[in-house]
């Protein structure tokens, strides 16, 4: 080595422990923000896809009297006495459907459809905080 030049010293540089501690608690506060509004947005986003599902089930209503017309829609929907069994009238005339209502509304949410079918009453969606209306 030349006498003029310094000497360099080879070290490794390395976290200290107040770094690390001061990333997690950073870390720590982003998931304490976070994590509200993603519970919030997956609540959203159900009570959306109920809405959903009852206006598709609405328009199935429709398309089920269309077809069978207002007379015979109207006898058969009288003889289904359950909601899962007017859900089954209903089936054909949606799209990707479930086997059972309860399969295809989100967990917690129900409907009520209406005693006659001739009104074209929109159904009554329920859900765990209480009714929506749409």
């Amino acid at each position: 080595m030349n006498a003029t030049q310094p000497q360099r010293q080879s070290f490794i540089r390395a976290f200290s422990l107040v770094e690390m501690m001061a990333c997690v608690s950073i870390i720590g506060i982003i998931a304490f923000m976070a994590i509200p509004s993603v519970t919030r947005m997956r609540g959203d986003s159900e009570r959306n896809l109920a809405i959903a599902r009852a206006e598709a089930l609405n328009l199935a209503q429709a398309s089920f009297m269309q077809v069978r017309g207002r007379t015979q829609a109207a006898l058969d929907w009288a003889a289904a006495s359950s909601s899962d069994s007017k859900y089954a009238l209903l089936r054909p005339y949606l799209s990707f459907s479930e086997t059972t209502l309860t399969a295809y509304l989100p967990s917690g949410y129900t409907i009520t459809f209406a005693p006659s079918i001739t009104s074209m009453t929109k159904v009554a969606l329920n859900s765990p905080t209480g009714i929506i209306y749409y």
